[in-house]
């Protein structure tokens, strides 16, 4: 089984007691896609983007990650192929020091000491990091937390990178570091974001809720060309 591969079918989702959310969602990602999901805010990105960790489970359809399901029953699998930035690096920073940040999925997982440090010493220089080890998160800058965020998710080995407006409140050269090594990453992503500059240089194909449904899934250059279809989402 691959678990790189990820699969919307029929999804829907709403909360108790109000309209749906998500709404008949279909799409499929294959092995190394970097793919973006765009909408106004309200469309439905972040509410998608739980359905694959398995942090909300779908009211109808399903969504699936290699040959699972997302269930109650498969999220201690899912959860080791599908790895999840989000929004606000402080909600994934809570530790004293970076290294225990990065190190504590590992160390959760079992890992021997040795293999823990390993795995946070490589993570840490991929996001350009190597220097921050024994850095309090709450010093940390913008950009430097953004980085630390992503390599407690690589520090897993995930399959899958799910990021949440991974480049919201970066000023302009961590958001370029940012957007460099998103390209210099070969894992499947999936990015919900409103920097569409950033979905054009880093994303081949994007989605766009709107309503929480999807209107449009194609290349991204002809997905942001057409300026119709951008105003009709919120998105211009």
């Amino acid at each position: 089984m691959s678990h790189h591969l990820v699969e919307a079918r029929s999804l829907c989702f709403s909360f108790p007691d109000q309209a749906e959310v998500l709404k008949e969602l279909s799409f499929r990602i294959t092995h190394g896609e970097a793919v973006a999901v765009v909408g106004a805010n309200g469309a439905g990105k972040s509410t998608l983007l739980l359905q694959l960790t398995g942090c909300l489970l779908p009211t109808s359809g399903e969504i699936r990650v290699g040959d699972l399901p997302v269930t109650r029953k498969t999220l201690e699998v899912v959860r080791r192929a599908v790895g999840m930035v989000f929004q606000e690096a402080d909600d994934q920073l809570f530790m004293p020091t970076v290294f225990d940040d990065v190190a504590f999925g590992p160390r959760n997982l079992g890992l021997a000491e040795g293999e823990v440090a390993a795995r946070v010493t490589d993570a840490l220089a991929t996001v350009g990091a190597a220097h921050l080890p024994q850095r309090p998160p709450y010093r940390l800058s913008g950009g430097e937390k953004r980085a630390v965020s992503i390599a407690t998710v690589l520090a897993m080995h995930p399959d899958i990178l799910v990021l949440d407006e991974p480049s919201a409140n970066l000023d302009p050269r961590s958001r370029r570091q940012l957007i460099e090594l998103l390209q210099a990453f070969e894992h499947t992503r999936i990015i919900a974001t409103h920097d569409l500059d950033l979905v054009r240089q880093v994303c081949t194909r994007t989605l766009v809720l709107y309503q929480g449904r999807i209107v449009a899934d194609g290349e991204t250059d002809g997905i942001l060309s057409n300026e119709e279809l951008l105003l009709s989402a919120g998105l211009l």
